[in-house]
């Protein structure tokens, strides 16, 4: 836990927080061995993000006074089409993207996607909460990433995905799909919005790959060698990065 992330109900006045939760206590008493007045990050959710002194910690509460002055670091212009993955994949997933500063995760069902994983309870709106709480909390990040679950390929691809890649500015995004055998290497340092479509393991079918290229999306890969999931999106948003 690099940042104590603050809710809403964390905070006592502008300049004062308590908490309450038994994991941020622990934390605080376990690995940070902290005592009463040390001085720790702490980040209020969507907001500014500071320094905290520990005023008060026992076993049922912590208390900081607060100054909190500068914003969060800017985000990665990426959108994440991820085919849904395992749920063990999943969490660690979701937790190294919002680490890496992604803040729109669309969730997609492809034919070699196991309908069984849409019944994980980690797909449970609490749980993805958890996983991107800790992602913050890692990256020093307040802003709270949005996931959406897309249970049907067909209708989001044609449907819904042309419009999400609709300008809102005069940059027009950039659609990319990883997958083996891909003409082009995945290019780097990229500086307009990104789509970035990543397959389930074994990949995408053929019908989802085309269906991808005709809504405009380019083909790359990541070399010879075959990556799990969750390394492949870790790679590829740090040279989108």
């Amino acid at each position: 836990m690099n940042l104590i992330l603050l809710g809403a109900d964390d905070l006592l006045a502008s300049d004062h927080a308590r908490v309450t939760d038994p994991r941020r206590l622990r934390h605080l008493r376990e690995v940070h061995r902290a005592a009463v007045g040390d001085e720790m990050t702490l980040g209020i959710e969507g907001g500014l993000i500071g320094r905290g002194r520990l005023e008060r910690l026992d076993t049922e509460v912590a208390e900081f006074s607060l100054r909190l002055e500068r914003q969060p670091p800017e985000p990665l212009d990426v959108h994440l089409l991820l085919a849904l993955p395992r749920p063990r994949m999943l969490a660690r997933s979701l937790e190294h993207v919002t680490a890496l500063g992604v803040k729109h995760i669309t969730l997609l069902h492809t034919r070699r996607v196991e309908k069984s994983y849409w019944q994980s309870p980690e797909l449970k709106e609490e749980k993805i909460r958890q996983h991107l709480v800790l992602g913050l909390e890692q990256a020093r990040d307040t802003i709270m990433p949005t996931v959406t679950q897309e249970t049907l390929f067909k209708p989001f691809v044609e449907d819904r995905l042309p419009g999400l890649m609709a300008p809102e500015s005069a940059v027009k995004p950039r659609g990319i799909i990883a997958h083996p055998g891909m003409p082009q290497e995945c290019p780097r340092a990229v500086s307009e919005p990104v789509f970035l479509a990543i397959g389930p393991e074994g990949g995408f079918v053929d019908y989802e790959v085309e269906q991808f290229m005709k809504a405009g999306f380019e083909g790359v890969h990541l070399g010879e060698r075959i990556l799990r999931v969750e390394t492949a999106v870790t790679a590829l948003l740090a040279r989108l990065g």
